[in-house]
């Protein structure tokens, strides 16, 4: 049955950090909709599977496949994400209608003993499930010992608070929308941590019919849109996309802007090996004014990481 237009419906993920990313938008959208705006909270399978790494059990399409069942039941109207959470191509069906202004993209150092990354004695434990951590990770410090971490943002600060674990790493615009800040003991910089594609940011997913059928939704999200944060991820994630867009591939791209308005687009490339070369690292910079530029910018940076050694760590995987 379609949801009835009385009231727009938003589908979120449960956890604390998905519904303050819900009544976010929920809030941005209630001063641009006429009719109330109101979230459906669900459990996804990303959620229910705590044991295993998500390149193991699905990559991280698991957090998104039953917001896009209740999209096409017309249960929901819109769903909203963590951008970094979203595969790099939607099902058919759908696409990604808006990005909101990012929020801080930088991973940070959460730890109740240590300052930073350089501060830790050889043999420390720091939890990650993030492939992408764990090789950059591993490229500055293979003395340390790298443990999974799985769960909601405050399952896994107690896992640290619990002592399981010298150190994690999570990502700062969580902890930072959460009120969490003072839990950052120190952020890496993007050049010394590279991020995930999209990470910071919130992508708001809906059917592709909605144009036509709700074109006040439409609108409304279209103008909420912030276009450096759109074309940035764009970029970002047409390297993922380039390379095969596994969640099993340790990749990192993050696009910024500069002062003369150029992207310059920086992406790592590396293995979950314990012996493992070096990172694959690529960077190019353009003029970029619309989402074809964005992506064609990503596809050079993740060619040139295919000619410095990308395709022998893909084929490793």
């Amino acid at each position: 049955m379609e949801a009835s237009t009385q009231a727009w419906v938003i589908a979120t993920r449960e956890s604390r950090l998905a519904l303050w990313q819900a009544e976010h938008v929920r809030a941005l959208l209630g001063s641009r909709l006429v009719e109330p705006v109101e979230l459906l909270g669900m459990t996804t399978r990303g959620d229910q599977i705590l044991d295993r790494t998500l390149s193991k059990v699905g990559g991280k399409g698991l957090f998104v496949k039953e917001l896009e069942t209740a999209l096409e039941a017309g249960d929901a109207h819109l769903a909203v994400h963590s951008l970094k959470d979203v595969p790099m191509d939607l099902p058919a069906g759908f696409v990604l209608a808006a990005v909101l202004e990012r929020e801080d993209p930088r991973d940070a150092w959460v730890s109740p003993r240590y300052a930073d990354l350089a501060a830790l004695p050889a043999g420390a434990v720091v939890g990650t499930s993030s492939l992408r951590r764990l090789s950059q990770l591993r490229a500055r410090r293979p003395d340390l010992r790298i443990e999974p971490l799985r769960g909601n943002l405050d399952t896994r600060l107690r896992k640290l608070d619990e002592g399981q674990y010298d150190a994690i790493v999570l990502a700062a615009a969580g902890l930072k929308r959460l009120g969490l800040a003072e839990r950052i003991r120190s952020v890496f910089e993007a050049d010394a941590m590279i991020p995930a594609a999209g990470q910071g940011a919130l992508g708001i997913e809906l059917r592709a019919d909605a144009p036509e059928r709700h074109p006040a939704l439409w609108a409304a999200l279209r103008a909420l849109t912030h276009e450096p944060s759109w074309l940035a991820v764009h970029a970002e994630r047409a390297v993922s996309r380039a390379l095969g867009g596994s969640c099993s591939m340790p990749l990192a791209a993050h696009a910024q802007w500069q002062a003369d308005g150029r992207l310059v687009l920086r992406a790592a490339l590396g293995s979950v090996a314990e012996a493992a070369p070096a990172l694959v690292h690529a960077e190019a910079g353009a003029a970029v004014a619309d989402t074809a530029a964005a992506e064609a910018l990503g596809l050079a940076v993740a060619q040139q990481l295919r000619q410095r050694g990308g395709d022998a760590l893909l084929a490793a995987l």
